[in-house]
C-alpha cells in the first residue's frame, strides 16, 4: 500500500497537474500551429515561389532520374531530401514565433494587473488623533 498511497501523493501535487494541464493544452497548440503552417503559410510561400513545395525538393545522389521525391524513395534511390528540412526549419521559427507573442501577451496582461494601485492604507488612530490636534491648533 506504501507505493500506491506515495503515487498518488507524487500525481495529485500541483506541479504534476499544472504540467499535465500544460502538456495537453501544448499538443492542442501545435495542431493549430500545424495547421496554420501547413494550411495556410506555406500555401503562401508556395504561391509567392511559383508553386514550388519545399518538402518535394530533393538531390538524387545515384543515377536514374525522378521526377518526385516519393519515386524516388519508392525506387530506393539515395536522396538528399533537404526540403522537408527547410519545411521543419519554418515550422520551427512559425512555432516560435506564435509561442514568442503569447508569453509576451501574457506578460502585457501581469504588468498591467501589477501596475494597478494598491488602495492607501487608512490612517491609524494616533495619525487619526494628531490630525485632530493639527485642525484644531489651526483654529486657534
Amino acid at each position: 500500500m506504501g507505493f500506491i498511497s506515495e503515487f498518488k501523493e507524487f500525481a495529485m501535487k500541483g506541479n504534476v497537474m499544472d504540467m499535465a494541464v500544460g502538456v495537453i493544452i501544448g499538443g492542442a497548440f501545435g495542431k493549430i500551429v500545424s495547421s496554420l503552417v501547413d494550411d495556410i503559410i506555406m500555401p503562401l510561400v508556395s504561391l509567392a515561389t511559383g508553386g514550388v513545395s519545399f518538402t518535394d525538393l530533393f538531390v538524387n545522389l545515384g543515377d536514374g532520374k525522378f521526377e518526385t521525391l516519393a519515386a524516388a524513395k519508392e525506387a530506393g534511390a539515395a536522396v538528399f531530401a533537404y526540403g522537408q528540412f527547410i519545411q521543419n526549419i519554418l515550422d520551427f521559427l512559425i512555432i516560435a514565433l506564435c509561442i514568442f507573442l503569447m508569453i509576451k501577451a501574457m506578460n502585457k496582461l501581469k504588468k498591467k494587473k501589477e501596475e494597478e494601485p494598491a488602495p492607501a492604507p487608512e490612517p491609524s488612530n494616533e495619525e487619526k488623533l494628531l490630525g485632530e490636534i493639527r485642525d484644531l491648533l489651526k483654529k486657534n
